[in-house]
C-alpha cells in the first residue's frame, strides 16, 4: 500500500472513540486530565507515525504489544489493545519516561474496523465503495468495472491484486484486500483526490479476518465460486459463508444493492441471502447470467480469431445491446456482464459502460506475449483447477494447433488443488510440463509429485504427453522449443507477479519477461515473422 494516508486527516479524542467501542482506558504513566486524540491508526510498529493510535493485537506468533516500544518512540499518541496487552505493554516501557494512554478492549481485533473508519472521518460514507467477491474473475471485473465507470464519467480508484490506483497514480498491493487500518486511511486520500467511486476486490481471507469491517459498501458484487484457499477455510461451506458476509442480513459490512451472477449453483444460493437481507427492495439485487434467465442476460456470443468477443448483452428493460470485449473466453462474457450490471448500478448510462468495457486490457489474465513468433504465447494468473480448465478450454477454441501449458503449485497453500491442477492440465493439454510455482517453505519436488499425481491419473487415452522441469525459466523454454507453427503456448498461474517466492526470499520472476526472453532466443528468424501471435 505504500502508507498512503490522508494530507490532513481529521482528531479524533480518544476518550470519545473508547465509549465508542466499550473500552477502558488505562495510563502507562502518570495520568492526564485530557485523554487527548490521534490523527491516524496503525497495526505495525514500523509503520507508526506520530499522532498514531497503535493497535497492539494478538497474532498466531506473537502479540502486538511485544512492539510497543518501537511504536511510541515513533511517536504513537494511544495504544488499543487486550488486557495481556496492557500487561505486556507496562513491562515493556517501565523504564520509559512516558503518559501514554491505553484502550483495552476484550476483542481489539473485532472493533478495529470502526476504530479505523472513525479515526479517518468514516470515508467510505462519502464515495460510491463497489466490493466485489468470488473465486475467479474479481481483478478482471474490477478492471471492466473501472474502465466502465470512467467512460461514464466518475472518478476512480481501484484496489485490488494486481494494483491500486488513486486518481491515475499506482501504487503497488500487497494483499487483495489490505488490512483495515490502511484500507480506510487510502479511501480518506482518495476522497482528499477527488474520487467518486472505489472499486474493489473482496477477498474471503477479508470478510473473514475483519479487514473490510468499517466498510459501507454501496455494491456487492459475486463472480463465482470454485476449489480455492481450503488451506485457509475448513470446508467449501465455510468458504462460501465468508464471501456471503458481503451480502447476509446480520453481516455488518452487507452492501446496501448487490449484483450477483447466477451461472453456478453457488451463485444462485448467493442471490437468495442478498434478497433475505432486503425483503421489501426487490430493485436492491439483480442477478445477471451467460445460461438462464436472469435481470441480465448474455448471449450470442461470437469470436474472432484475435480473440475479441461480441456478445448480446439484454437488460432489465428488455433492450438487447450489442457489446465488445477484448478478453477471450465464455467466462469473460460473464466477467463483462455482470461489470455492465454493476456500472448501472453505480449510476452509469449502459451505453457509455459498455464503450468503456469494450477497450480493457488485464495485466496477467489471457495477457498475450507478441515477440514475431508463429505461435500464440499466453500468460495466465489461473492458479485454481477450474480457473485452468476455463483458460485451456477457452484456447482450445482458438487454435487449430496443439497446446502447451506450464503450469505448478503454490507452497504453503490449498494442498487439495494440486493434483487437480495436474489432472485439469493434463487433460487441456497436449503437453504438460509440471514445475516450480512459489514453493514457499515447501519443498518444490514435493509440491511438483502432488501436481504430477494428478496429470498421470489421468487415463492414457485422455491425456497428453507429461514433463516434470523444475526450474521455471527451463520449463518455459521447453515449451517454447516444443511449439510449431500454429500452436499455443500457456504459462499459468503467476500472472501479473514480478517474484517467485522460495524459503521466504522473493527472488525476481516475471512469467511475462521469461516467456519473451526464451521466445527471442529459441525461435529462429525465419519463424519470426508475425504469425498468429
Amino acid at each position: 500500500m505504500g502508507g498512503l494516508r490522508p494530507e490532513n486527516p481529521p482528531f479524533t479524542a480518544l476518550a470519545d472513540l473508547a465509549v465508542q467501542i466499550g473500552a477502558r482506558v488505562e495510563w502507562l504513566g502518570p495520568a492526564r486530565a485530557d485523554v487527548g486524540g490521534v490523527t491516524g491508526v496503525e497495526l505495525r510498529a514500523q509503520g507508526v507515525r506520530r499522532g498514531d493510535l497503535f493497535a497492539a493485537l494478538p497474532g498466531a506468533r506473537a502479540h502486538g504489544a511485544e512492539f510497543a516500544r518501537a511504536a511510541v518512540d515513533a511517536g504513537a499518541a494511544g495504544v488499543l489493545t487486550d488486557d495481556a496487552g496492557v500487561a505486556m505493554i507496562a513491562g515493556r516501557l517501565e523504564s520509559v519516561d512516558v503518559s501514554l494512554p491505553v484502550l483495552v478492549h476484550p476483542e481489539p481485533r473485532r472493533v478495529l474496523g470502526e476504530v479505523s473508519a472513525t479515526i479517518y472521518g468514516h470515508p467510505s460514507e462519502h464515495m460510491q465503495v463497489i466490493g466485489i467477491t468470488g473465486t475467479s474473475g474479481k481483478t478482471t471485473t474490477s478492471y471492466l468495472v473501472e474502465s466502465g465507470l470512467a467512460a461514464a464519467g466518475h472518478t476512480i480508484g481501484l484496489v485490488g491484486t494486481i494494483e491500486t490506483r488513486v486518481d491515475g497514480h499506482r501504487v503497488p498491493s500487497a494483499l487483495t484486500t489490505p488490512e483495515a487500518p490502511q484500507l480506510h486511511a487510502l479511501f480518506a486520500a482518495m476522497r482528499e483526490r477527488g474520487i467518486d467511486t472505489v472499486v474493489m476486490e473482496v477477498s474471503s481471507h477479508a470478510l473473514a479476518l475483519g479487514r473490510v469491517d468499517g466498510v459501507r459498501f454501496a455494491i456487492g458484487a459475486f463472480t463465482n465460486l470454485s476449489q480455492d484457499h481450503l488451506d485457509f477455510h475448513k470446508d467449501f461451506d465455510d468458504y462460501f459463508n465468508a464471501k456471503s458476509r458481503l451480502f447476509a442480513d446480520d453481516s455488518a459490512v452487507c452492501a446496501r444493492r448487490a449484483v450477483i451472477c447466477t451461472d453456478d449453483r453457488w451463485g444462485i444460493r448467493m442471490a437468495d441471502i442478498a434478497r433475505q437481507a432486503h425483503p421489501g427492495d426487490p430493485d436492491a439485487v439483480e442477478t445477471v447470467s451467460t445460461r438462464t434467465a436472469a435481470d441480465w442476460t448474455a448471449a450470442a456470443t461470437s469470436a474472432s480469431d484475435s480473440g475479441t468477443q461480441m456478445f448480446t448483452l439484454t437488460g432489465p428493460d428488455g433492450t438487447p445491446r450489442t457489446a465488445t470485449l477484448r478478453l477471450p473466453g465464455h467466462y469473460n462474457v460473464a466477467n463483462a456482464a455482470l461489470a455492465a450490471a454493476i456500472c448501472c448500478a453505480a449510476g452509469a448510462d449502459v451505453g457509455a459502460a459498455l464503450a468503456g468495457i469494450a477497450a480493457v486490457d488485464v495485466p496477467g489474465r489471457v495477457e498475450r506475449v507478441e515477440r514475431g513468433q508463429d505461435f500464440l504465447a499466453v500468460v495466465d494468473y489461473a492458479h485454481k483447477p477450474a480457473a485452468l480448465e476455463a483458460v485451456i478450454a477457452t484456447l482450445r477454441g482458438q487454435t487449430k494447433g496443439r497446446i502447451a501449458v506450464v503450469v505448478g503449485a503454490g507452497g504453503d497453500r490449498d494442498r487439495g488443488k494440486r493434483p487437480l491442477m495436474g489432472e485439469a492440465g493434463a487433460r487441456g493439454a497436449d503437453l504438460l510440463v509440471v514445475t516450480d510455482d512459489n514453493p514457499r517453505t515447501e519443498d518444490p519436488a514435493a509440491i511438483r509429485a502432488q501436481v504430477l499425481a494428478g496429470a498421470e491419473a489421468v487415463p492414457d487415452g485422455e491425456r497428453g504427453e507429461i514433463r516434470e522441469v523444475g526450474d521455471r525459466g527451463e520449463a518455459i523454454a521447453a515449451a517454447v522449443r516444443w511449439a510449431r507453427a500454429g500452436d499455443v503456448v500457456l504459462v499459468a498461474g503467476k500472472g501479473h507477479e514480478s517474484g517467485q517466492e522460495v524459503h521466504g526470499v522473493k527472488h525476481p520472476f516475471d512469467d511475462r519477461e521469461v516467456l519473451a526472453e526464451a521466445i527471442a532466443r529459441i525461435v529462429p528468424e525465419d519463424r519470426a515473422h508475425g504469425g498468429n501471435a
